[in-house]
């Protein structure tokens, strides 16, 4: 791994490559979708809010990105076809697809363990954790196709540090890190792929002022801070750099 607080990638780093952005539709999702955007990437933006994708659609035209495609999906409700479907549609459409950033989270509430409900669990559960296996999975065909390809998941500082009353979040973003040691070990086979895992931390996003309400707006980071970290493991120069956990704030 390189030191990111001293990486400066080209401009064009994402030149020719189709990335998918889960929950492109605001907080990180979004200003990574901009970015990637920006970066060379055409930039396949999935959510569930149609308005906010729209709108950012509009944002990457405007700023000169290549035209970005919308694939909407509510994840808490989907099943392996609409996984298949949405890489059907990611096929024809494009013709390739060259990387994932899972981005998209659930979070309803903290709470002690012996007040939360099994059916808010298994939501956690699907969307934080079964949602980026299953997604990737039906994506796989497509990812092998491409030259280099790589799958990047979000996770959460609780993952590595579990803690009371973070519950089934916690619980799930760390599933995620064994995730992709499995999966990271079952590429090594395939040279051109690789998948590791951003752990943000303090971000200035929406989630944040659920779980934090009374912090310091300066003690969180811009989510233009961890986005060399993203371009970086979606990029060329991270080549054979799979399995890893990347503290974006480190």
């Amino acid at each position: 791994m390189i030191d990111l607080r001293q990486y400066k990638p080209d401009s064009d780093l994402l030149k020719d490559r189709a990335i998918l952005v889960t929950g492109a539709g605001r907080g990180i999702g979004r200003v990574a979708a901009l970015t990637l955007a920006k970066h060379g990437a055409t930039v396949i933006l999935h959510g569930r809010d149609v308005a906010k994708l729209e709108s950012l659609y509009d944002e990457i035209e405007a700023a000169g990105g290549a035209q970005p495609t919308i694939l909407p999906l509510d994840l808490a409700g989907a099943r392996d076809c609409d996984f298949e479907n949405l890489a059907l549609a990611i096929e024809s459409q494009l013709g390739r697809l060259d990387g994932i950033l899972h981005n998209a989270s659930h979070f309803d509430h903290l709470g002690p363990l012996d007040q939360q409900r099994l059916d808010e669990w298994l939501v956690s559960l699907r969307v934080n954790l079964a949602v980026p296996f299953a997604l990737t999975r039906a994506c796989t065909y497509l990812l092998k196709n491409a030259p280099d390809a790589a799958v990047v998941l979000t996770a959460e500082t609780h993952a590595l540090q579990p803690k009371a009353y973070w519950g089934s979040l916690a619980v799930a973003k760390s599933g995620l890190l064994a995730l992709a040691t499995i999966q990271a070990q079952e590429w090594e086979p395939h040279a051109h792929l690789r998948i590791n895992v951003v752990v943000p931390g303090p971000v200035d996003v929406p989630q944040r002022l659920k779980t934090h309400p009374g912090e310091a707006r300066e003690a969180r980071a811009a989510p233009e801070a961890l986005m060399p970290a993203y371009l970086y493991l979606l990029g060329p120069d991270s080549r054979g750099v799979s399995g890893h956990v990347v503290q974006a704030q480190d």
